[in-house]
């Protein structure tokens, strides 16, 4: 390997220290990721070696997804080794520039792709000291033939199964934090209920069914309380209640139209989407009843289907502005920025990655979104239309 020459500058881009080495007529940007703000980053260049078929495939969408890009290993500050060995998996990690070796693993058990996986997981807490997302779960709607039902997949679409079969519409998933356990709306007693659904039991109840509309369920970090809309009252409002549905408390009382509430970190507060004089907008009070907080989307407009990030910083939603745009901004209120076309983010755990609704010609596909980059991949599909993808956490 060539020694690469010393120091020639150091940079400050948006939210990354870049320390900028020559490396023979290549040169490398060496990236320190102290924070980072939304669409500033630089894709990480990283080379595969000695991977081939689905490990390789899979290896390349985990790591692009976190914010990596693929390359030869003439300009990559990273190369990944490794390929099968027998029915396992092996890679080692070496930083290039600093000439050290960051780990070298085997990997046993499971499938090929729950393999590369963990590597994937691997590279990423290595390289960027986050935990990688590559082995986390999401759920999502997918509509055919007049019907809709809740499905659950790997985070890359792989593996998905139908969590109903009733034959008739559900919509707005939500994942108890920590649990195997889902709440939804569904149709299949006739009106618009709530439901809980115990993913390792199969055991469903429901903790919602006032007159009416009863929707949009989001529970607090704690797995304690829920956040939801119901419109028994004559006007769609913002209640919580425990997790059962008991202790129901209102909100608000605007009499407009409220919807997509999400929880803050510290589950002290709780954001959605609401008008007032008309115009869509979002808007915060405490979770145990306050006064009405409306937050601040500069340059963007029309805001909805609010989420806050795992780590308490950041707000996503959809803006319409002729189409949808994914937008996020701090989580005070501030300068949105814009990201990618899109709608229903969703955020991961690790609060930097974010699944997206994105429209195909006729049909709704679910894509990944880095936010520090702004790279896209989409997710396996299966038949039909897919939308409203929550991530479990």
């Amino acid at each position: 390997m060539r020694q690469p020459n010393l120091l020639q500058r150091t940079l400050k881009r948006g939210a990354l220290w870049l320390l900028v080495v020559r490396l023979g007529a290549q040169e490398i940007q060496i990236q320190k990721e102290i924070f980072w703000e939304p669409g500033t980053a630089r894709p990480i260049p990283i080379a595969l070696t000695g991977f081939e078929g689905e490990a390789a495939a899979v290896l390349q969408f985990d790591l692009e997804v976190a914010g990596f890009r693929i390359t030869a290993p003439d300009s990559a500050q990273y190369e990944l080794k490794g390929g099968r060995t027998g029915a396992g998996l092996e890679g080692s990690l070496l930083d290039r520039i600093a000439r050290v070796a960051l780990f070298a693993r085997a990997y046993n058990g499971g499938t090929l792709r729950q393999q590369a996986h963990a590597l994937a997981d691997d590279v990423v807490l290595a390289v960027t000291g986050r935990r990688g997302i590559a082995q986390t779960r999401i759920a999502f709607k997918v509509e055919r033939g007049g019907t809709s039902e809740i499905y659950v997949s790997d985070y890359d679409g792989f593996g998905a199964r139908p969590v109903t079969q009733d034959q008739s519409l559900v919509a707005a998933p939500c994942w108890v934090p920590g649990q195997s356990v889902l709440y939804y709306t569904s149709y299949k007693g006739g009106n618009p209920d709530i439901l809980r659904h115990d993913l390792t039991t199969g055991r469903r109840q429901i903790v919602a069914a006032h007159p009416g509309l009863n929707t949009s369920a989001a529970v607090s970090p704690d797995g304690t309380r829920l956040a939801m809309i119901l419109s028994k009252d004559g006007a769609t409002e913002l209640y919580v209640a425990r997790a059962d549905g008991t202790g129901l408390q209102r909100l608000t009382f605007s009499r407009e139209d409220e919807s997509s509430p999400t929880w803050s970190a510290d589950g002290q507060w709780i954001c959605f989407a609401t008008r007032q004089n008309g115009r869509r907008l979002l808007a915060r009070l405490p979770a145990s009843g306050g006064t009405l907080q409306r937050m601040q989307t500069t340059g963007v407009s029309n805001p909805s289907e609010p989420d806050w990030s795992p780590d308490g910083k950041w707000i996503a939603f959809t803006a319409q502005m002729g189409g949808f745009e994914i937008c996020v901004v701090p989580a005070d209120g501030g300068s949105a920025t814009v990201l990618v076309s899109g709608e229903d983010p969703s955020w991961a755990p690790n609060s930097r990655t974010i699944v997206f609704t994105r429209r195909q010609g006729d049909r709704r596909v679910l894509s990944l979104l880095d936010v520090a980059t702004r790279q896209v991949k989409d997710v396996a599909r299966v038949s039909g239309n897919s939308s409203q993808p929550t991530w479990a956490r």
